[in-house]
C-alpha cells in the first residue's frame, strides 16, 4: 500500500479543486470555477494559466506526455499520448503545454466508428477539453478528460450527449423550481452511482480459452457438478488471492480520486461487486469507464483476469451494473427525497410523476441504451430484470399515488419496530418499503435503481436517455404550470393525471414471474424486446427523434449514426463468436472426442484379444456414443457455417441483425449442446481446454 493514510494520498493523481485553488491565482481560480459550475465562457488566457499550473503539477508527479481521453462509439476509452518536450535553442528540451493544447486537440477520427455520419476518407476530428471533470495522472501521462467531435461539429463520443442531456435536465427542473418559489438554486445535476459486477478466474485458464481470449465469454462448457446452488459464495469470506486485488484496486483508485466504497463477492462463484460513492452523472461516467479499465490492469499483476462481459459462463448468474440515479441542486436538496410525509410534499411529488411519465413514455429508449449482444444473454434470464420496463415504487408511495388518483385521504404508513426475540440486540425500525430485486426501474428511498445496464457497458447511454425523458416531462409540466391561473389547482390536476396515464408503468410484484410477462404486454401494452436487433431500429422512432433533437441531445444525424452503430456492434460480436465456435470446435473439440474415442475402441479390443468372452459392453457403447456426438458436431458446424455465409445476402444492417437473431444464434446454441454433451462423455485428459469447474473454483 501507498505509505500514509488514505485521506493523505486520496486523489493525489488529480487535478481537483483542492490543487486548484493552490497553484491557481484567485481570479484564474474563480473564472474556472464559474465555467465549472454555470458554463462561463473560456477564455484563451486563462486556459495558458490553468495548463501552464497543470504542467507543473502533472511534471512534479513524474509526468512527461499528455493526452486527451475521450470515450469514443468504440465503448472504451482513447488516448494519444503526446510529450511535454519541445526543442530549445541550445539542442536541448523544455517542457511545454499551451492553454490551446489544453483546450484542443485533433486525433485521427477515420478509424473510430462514425455509423456513416462521414466519409471514411474525412479524417479529421477535434477533442474539446471538458473543464467540469478533473484531470488526472495515468501511468505517468496527464489525462485530460475531453469530448469528441467529427471536422463538421456531430458528436462522435459518449460525453458530448451526456453533457447535453444534463443541461436539458438542468434547464427544465431550474422552471419547475422557480415556480415553487426557489430563486437561489443555480443550477440541477443527476449523480449516479454504478455497481460494478465483474468476474475474477486465473490468467493461465484464461490463456487455454480461445472464446474467453477472443470474445470475454466462454461459447462452450458443461455445468460443473457445483455452481451457485447454495448460495454460499454471496457475501462469503473474500478468499485470500481475491482481498490482494481488492486491496490494490482499492489503492489505484483512490489515488484517482474514485470514490470506492463498498466490495463483496456476488452470486455465482467467482463473481464480485465494486460499488462507488454517488457523483455527479458526467464524473460518475468518467470513473466507471477508469475502473473497468484499472480492474483488468490490476488483476493481470495478480496472475488473474478480470472479465467484465455480461454472460460468461452458462448457467451461472452473469453480470450487471446497477445504475443508481437521483437528481439534486448545487444547495445539496435531493429533488427525489420523499421527507417525513410525501403525500404533502408536492415539489417531490412532481419530480415523481416525472420520472414515471418519462419511463412510461420512453420504456422503448432506455430499453435501447442498454442494448447489446452481451446483455441480450442476461435480460430475462431469471437473473436480472427481465426485457419489460416497469417501475417499482413500494408499498408507501403506491398508497399515496391511488390516494391522489382516488381523492381519498391517506393514512401515513405507521414506523413498526423490528423484534428480533434477542434481547441484547439493538432496536431499529423496520423501512416502509421493502427492495425488490426483479425490477428494471426501483425507487429505494430517494433515488431510483436501474437494474439492466450490462456489466460491460458505459452508463453514459443510459444517463443520456434517463436524463433527457425526465427534461421532456418536466418540459411539458412547467409549459402548462407556468401558464396556469391558479397553480395549486394546476399542481394537484397534473399530478393526478400523470398518475392515472401512467400507472401501468407500475409492478410492485416479482418480474420474474411469466405471469407478469404476459400482463405487462398483453393486458398492460408494455413493450417487450427480447434482443438489440429487436429494440434498435426504434431509436428513429419519430417521437424519440423529435424528443431527442427538440432538446438537442443528439442531432438527427447523430441518430442515425448511433443506430447504425450499434446494429454494427451486434453483429460483428455475434459473427466473432460463431466463427470462433466454428474454429474451436473443428480444431480442438471434435478432433479430442475422436482421439478418445479412438483409444476407447482399441482399448476394447485389447480387452477383447485379452479376453474373447468379455463383450466390451462400456466401451462399444461409449464408442457409440461419441461417434454418434463427433457426427453431429460436424453437422452443426457445417449448419453455422451456412447461416454465416447467408449473411452476406443481407441488404442492410437492420436485416443482417434479424438474420443473426434468428439463424445464427440458433445455430450457435446447436452446436453448443453437442460440444457440451460430448465434453460430459470425453476423459478431462482429452478435452482442450479448462472446464466450468477448473476456472470457477481456481481462485483461492
Amino acid at each position: 500500500m501507498t505509505k500514509g493514510s488514505v485521506p493523505e494520498y486520496f486523489g493525489c493523481m488529480v487535478f481537483d479543486d483542492r490543487v486548484m485553488r493552490s497553484v491557481l491565482s484567485s481570479d484564474v481560480y474563480s473564472s474556472l470555477r464559474k465555467t465549472i459550475e454555470v458554463g462561463a465562457k473560456l477564455e484563451l488566457g486563462l486556459a495558458d494559466s490553468v495548463a501552464k499550473a497543470m504542467r507543473d503539477w502533472a511534471i512534479e508527479k513524474g509526468a512527461t506526455h499528455f493526452t486527451h481521453w475521450f470515450q469514443p462509439l468504440t465503448g472504451v476509452t482513447a488516448e494519444k499520448h503526446d510529450s511535454f518536450i519541445e526543442p530549445s535553442p541550445d539542442g536541448g528540451v523544455i517542457m511545454e503545454f499551451s492553454g490551446k493544447e489544453l483546450i484542443q486537440g485533433e486525433p485521427d477520427a477515420s478509424s473510430f466508428p462514425t455509423g456513416g455520419i462521414r466519409a471514411t476518407f474525412e479524417a479529421r476530428g477535434y477533442t474539446t477539453w471538458d473543464p467540469t471533470s478533473y484531470a488526472f495522472i495515468k501511468d505517468q501521462t496527464l489525462c485530460i478528460p475531453t469530448a469528441f467531435c467529427s471536422y463538421g461539429g456531430e458528436a462522435l463520443d459518449k460525453k458530448t450527449p451526456l453533457l447535453r442531456s444534463m443541461e436539458a435536465l438542468n434547464r427544465q427542473a431550474l422552471r419547475i423550481l422557480r415556480l415553487f418559489g426557489n430563486t437561489s438554486t443555480k443550477y440541477v445535476r443527476s449523480s449516479v452511482g454504478p455497481e460494478q459486477e465483474y468476474f475474477l478466474i486465473s490468467k493461465e485458464m484464461y490463456d487455454m480459452r480461445p472464446d474467453l481470449r477472443f470474445t470475454g465469454r466462454t461459447l462452450f462448457g458443461a455445468r460443473p457438478p457445483k455452481g451457485q446452488e447454495m448460495d454460499d459464495h454471496y457475501f462469503g469470506a473474500i478468499k485470500p488471492k481475491v482481498a490482494e486485488f481488492m486491496e490494490d484496486l482499492n489503492e489505484e483508485l483512490w489515488k484517482l480520486g474514485i470514490m470506492a466504497k463498498t466490495e463483496h463477492n456476488e452470486v455465482a462463484p467467482a463473481q464480485h461487486e465494486l460499488a462507488p460513492i454517488y457523483s455527479t452523472t458526467n464524473i460518475a461516467t468518467d470513473h466507471n469507464q477508469l475502473t473497468m479499465e484499472i480492474m483488468q490492469k490490476t488483476a493481470s499483476k495478480h496472475g488473474l483476469v478480470c472479465l467484465l462481459h455480461e454472460k460468461p459462463f452458462d448457467g451461472v448468474n452473469g453480470s450487471g451494473k446497477h445504475n443508481n440515479w437521483s437528481i439534486a441542486t448545487d444547495e445539496g436538496q435531493n429533488l427525489l427525497s420523499p421527507g417525513e410525509t410525501p403525500y404533502e410534499n408536492a415539489q417531490f411529488l412532481l419530480f415523481l410523476c416525472a420520472v414515471i411519465k418519462a419511463v412510461d413514455d420512453y420504456q422503448d429508449l432506455l430499453r435501447i441504451s442498454v442494448a447489446t449482444a452481451g446483455n441480450d444473454h442476461r435480460l430475462g434470464a431469471n437473473e436480472a430484470p427481465p426485457a419489460v420496463i416497469s417501475m417499482f415504487l413500494g408499498d408507501e408511495l403506491n398508497a399515496v399515488l391511488e390516494a391522489i388518483e382516488n381523492d381519498t385521504p391517506y393514512k401515513g404508513a405507521e414506523k413498526t419496530q423490528m423484534k428480533l426475540g434477542v434481547d441484547v440486540l439493538p432496536k431499529f425500525n423496520r423501512d416502509t418499503t421493502d427492495r425488490n430485486r426483479t425490477s428494471p426501474f426501483a425507487f429505494t428511498g430517494n433515488k431510483f435503481e436501474f437494474r439492466m445496464l450490462g456489466s460491460s457497458n458505459s452508463i453514459a447511454c443510459a444517463n443520456i436517455m434517463l436524463n433527457a425523458a425526465v427534461a421532456e416531462s418536466l418540459k411539458i409540466y412547467a409549459d402548462r404550470l407556468e401558464g396556469a391561473s391558479d397553480f395549486e389547482s394546476a399542481l394537484h390536476d397534473m399530478i393526478k393525471k400523470t398518475i392515472k396515464d401512467h400507472k401501468r408503468i407500475i409492478f410492485n410484484g416479482n418480474g420474474y414471474d411469466e405471469a407478469w410477462i404476459k400482463e405487462a404486454t398483453e393486458v398492460r401494452g408494455l413493450l417487450n424486446f427480447r434482443t438489440t436487433a429487436d429494440c434498435m431500429p426504434h431509436l428513429l422512432d419519430k417521437k424519440n427523434v423529435d424528443m431527442l433533437t427538440s432538446h438537442k441531445v443528439f442531432s438527427v444525424e447523430e441518430l442515425q449514426s448511433r443506430c447504425e452503430i450499434m446494429l454494427e456492434n451486434y453483429c460483428k460480436t455475434v459473427t466473432i463468436e460463431a466463427n470462433t465456435m466454428v474454429d474451436m470446435a473443428k480444431t480442438q473439440i471434435a478432433p479430442a472426442v475422436s482421439a478418445f474415442a479412438a483409444d476407447t475402441a482399441r482399448n476394447a479390443q485389447s480387452k477383447k484379444t485379452l479376453d474373447s468372452a468379455n463383450a466390451c459392453g462400456y466401451e462399444t457403447g461409449l464408442v457409440k456414443k461419441l461417434s454418434e456426438l463427433t457426427d453431429r458436431i460436424s453437422l452443426k458446424v457445417d449448419e453455422l457455417q451456412g447461416a454465416l455465409v447467408k449473411l452476406h445476402d443481407a441488404e442492410d444492417i437492420i436485416s443482417e441483425s434479424v438474420m443473426i437473431r434468428d439463424s445464427v444464434l440458433q445455430k450457435m446454441c446447436e452446436l453448443r449442446v453437442a460440444c457440451d454433451e460430448a465434453e460430459t462423455c470425453t476423459a478431462k485428459s482429452y478435452w482442450p481446454f479448462p472446464t466450468y469447474a477448473d476456472i470457477l473454483f481456481s481462485v483461492r
